[in-house]
């Protein structure tokens, strides 16, 4: 199939119209709708007239989109559940430390010297020369020693608890599932 000089504005009359992709190329004919959709692209064909269909756009009312507000779930859990499990309940929730821990430069670890049980807690600049990571002993389950793993996990505020809305975290010697347990 060629498009033809009469094709070409049989084309454009019927896209002016406000006729769809699908629709002129059942009209024309031999002519799939992305072939249509190509040659309006080239022609730089943009100005559409708009059908009746365009024009019958119904408002939403405000209670419509109260109501669908009101229906959403409200989750019963907030946070990772797995790292949950590690935490006591009456944990107090960490401030931020206004000041790292200092490591000494000899037991600062880079990304080529981190071991599997190394804590990996960034600090510092990674644009830096001195930035390196923790490397302390990690909490079995978790990527960072205590101190990090403090700050990273903090568990949730009490008044969520006192109002149910969250579970309580159980206490820190709970076991993390292994792959032999599950």
């Amino acid at each position: 199939m060629s498009w033809t000089d009469e094709r070409v504005e049989l084309l454009k009359k019927l896209w002016g119209e406000g006729l769809s992709a699908s629709q002129i190329a059942g009209r024309l004919g031999s002519v799939t709708r992305n072939a249509v959709i190509g040659k309006v692209h080239r022609l730089g064909l943009s100005g559409r007239a708009t059908t009746s269909r365009m024009k019958t756009v119904r408002p939403r009312s405000r209670m419509a989109n109260a109501k669908r507000a009101a229906t959403k779930p409200r989750f019963a859990q907030v946070g990772n559940p797995a790292v949950r499990a590690l935490y006591p309940a009456d944990a107090e929730p960490v401030l931020p430390a206004v000041e790292e821990l200092v490591i000494p430069v000899a037991e600062r670890k880079t990304i080529q010297t981190l071991t599997e049980c190394s804590c990996r807690w960034p600090i510092g600049d990674p644009q830096m020369s001195d930035f390196h990571f923790c490397g302390k002993s990690k909490v079995t389950g978790l990527p960072y020693c205590e101190f990090h793993a403090r700050r990273a996990f903090q568990p949730a505020m009490p008044r969520r608890r006192e109002r149910g809305d969250v579970e309580a975290p159980l206490p820190i010697t709970a076991q993390v599932p292994t792959k032999e347990s599950a």
